[in-house]
């Protein structure tokens, strides 16, 4: 198959990693990939095996789910207890723990919750629910963020008065720049997520290099993309020529995809948004804007935000940790023995892009 095959070939994964080899310093590297779909495959290919031991790869916050704020999450578990409403949501937001219960739990309990693939589909329940309120859990970085808005815009076109979307849509640069001004962190090298790239393109990681003088490299999903633009990003080390590269050329563009943004700008505004594990991070989250207010959750319910708790069962997981590339799963005392796929006690177990749930599939 064009576009997968070609970048599974054996030979020229070898022919990379020995490229990778011969040119990679002997000091210890850190090179984070901000998206989990990148953490996903170094687990799933075992790519990390066929790289130096020290190149140290660091699971980064591209996880929507598992940024998600605590407090975003209770409200919608609030919402979905409402029997006159009807919640919509993506699969991977079911079953993350709140401070007392879960989407999953409610729904055992009897609350009217519906799993979609398109926030889309959102609106479709709502034609046919005309009695009932339904509110779709709006949570994703900027790749998700424009279908959300023309969602938005549908709403107003179609004159859906019964459905409304509760936001925690998060801006990927902005944490990046958290994560570069926290030293702790000490990162070489951005492998910049390619998701979010084919939306905003590679213009907005010009910072890193500008401000931060740190190599960065927008990269595919494929075992040969991971792999070509950690070999960019060693080189621009070696030469210390910091540059925004473009592997993911194939899909990836410096000025994005302008329809895309031009519709998050008409439907959505910038704020400080709050992370999970990061507090809250300025310019970093997505709001809906004043002229759709009747299509926002958190007017239409009145909703307001508690004071931030943590919930017992969570006392000693390590989310936050993992999140920021301070621990890798592994060192999580939770991992693998109270924490599990099927009992999860972190957003980071449950997502498929969240770090200990790669570790964990794959740790064989």
């Amino acid at each position: 198959m064009k576009y997968i095959d070609e970048y599974r070939n054996a030979g020229l994964i070898k022919k990379i990693s020995a490229q990778i080899k011969a040119i990679a310093p002997k000091n210890k590297i850190n090179i984070m990939e901000v998206c989990g779909t990148h953490t996903q495959s170094f687990c799933r290919f075992g790519l990390k095996k066929l790289l130096p031991p020290n190149l140290n790869f660091i699971s980064g916050p591209g996880c929507p789910v598992c940024v998600s704020s605590q407090e975003f999450l209770d409200s919608a578990i609030r919402l979905a207890q409402n029997r006159d409403t009807i919640i919509a949501t993506f699969g991977d937001l079911l079953r993350v723990p709140g401070t007392k219960s879960s989407l999953e739990k409610e729904r055992a309990r009897g609350a009217n919750i519906n799993i979609v693939y398109s926030p889309l589909d959102s609106l479709r329940i709502a034609k046919e629910n005309p009695d009932k309120k339904v509110v779709f859990l709006a949570v994703g970085f900027e790749t998700t963020a424009p279908t959300i808005a023309l969602s938005i815009l549908s709403c107003a076109k179609s004159k859906i008065k019964n459905l409304s979307f509760l936001p925690a849509l998060k801006l990927i640069p902005a944490a990046m720049e958290y994560i570069l001004q926290d030293k702790s962190i000490n990162i070489s090298g951005f492998l910049c997520p390619g998701h979010v790239s084919t939306i905003i393109g590679t213009r907005p990681y010009e910072f890193i290099v500008k401000g931060y003088s740190t190599p960065c490299c927008v990269a595919g999903f494929e075992p040969v993309d991971i792999l070509e633009g950690i070999y960019f990003i060693l080189r621009q080390i070696i030469n210390k020529k910091p540059e925004v590269a473009n592997q993911y050329s194939r899909v990836v563009r410096r000025e994005g995809n302008a329809k895309a943004i031009n519709v998050m700008k008409k439907v959505f505004q910038v704020y400080g948004a709050d992370w999970r594990g990061f507090g809250s991070i300025r310019n970093s989250g997505l709001r809906i804007r004043d002229e759709f207010a009747i299509f926002d959750a958190n007017r239409v319910f009145h909703i307001k935000t508690p004071g931030r708790k943590i919930a017992k069962s969570q006392g000693k997981c390590r989310c936050a940790d993992i999140l920021k590339g301070l621990i890798k799963p592994s060192e999580c005392l939770l991992y693998a023995k109270l924490c599990t796929p099927d009992n999860p006690v972190g957003p980071c177990m449950v997502s498929t892009e969240g770090a200990c749930n790669a570790y964990y599939k794959y740790r064989s």
